[in-house]
């Protein structure tokens, strides 16, 4: 993966989310929030399920266990929407982990 300038991530600070509220900023590159119309105690739920698989990963110490937490990291990414088919419906296509400046969002990140 190419190095990101400081030039592509000068604009909006990082964790700012798009207007649409598909995506939030980190160096300049978008990665997809949770799904909105997740009900709040699945989504606290699923929360608390990621935070708990992603401590599992840093404390584990067999490669086995390591994965199954891994697994559990991403079913609960895809639970929550983050990961896997996008949550919203119009047909617009998944810029996640893509470089702000390279998508359609561009104007809007580079505005002051």
């Amino acid at each position: 993966m190419a190095p990101v300038s400081k030039s592509s991530v000068e604009g909006r600070a990082d964790y700012t989310p798009t207007p649409d509220r598909r995506y939030f900023v980190v160096r300049g590159r978008l990665w997809r929030l949770s799904n909105p119309s997740l009900e709040p105690e699945a989504h606290e739920r699923l929360v608390r399920d990621l935070m708990n698989a992603g401590r599992a990963v840093k404390e584990c110490t067999d490669s086995k266990e390591r994965i199954a937490a891994r697994l559990r990291v991403d079913a609960a990414k895809r639970a929550l929407g983050e990961r896997g088919k996008v949550w919203w419906e119009d047909g617009a296509p998944d810029y996640n982990r893509k470089l702000a400046i390279n998508t359609p969002y561009a104007s809007w990140f580079t505005e002051s």
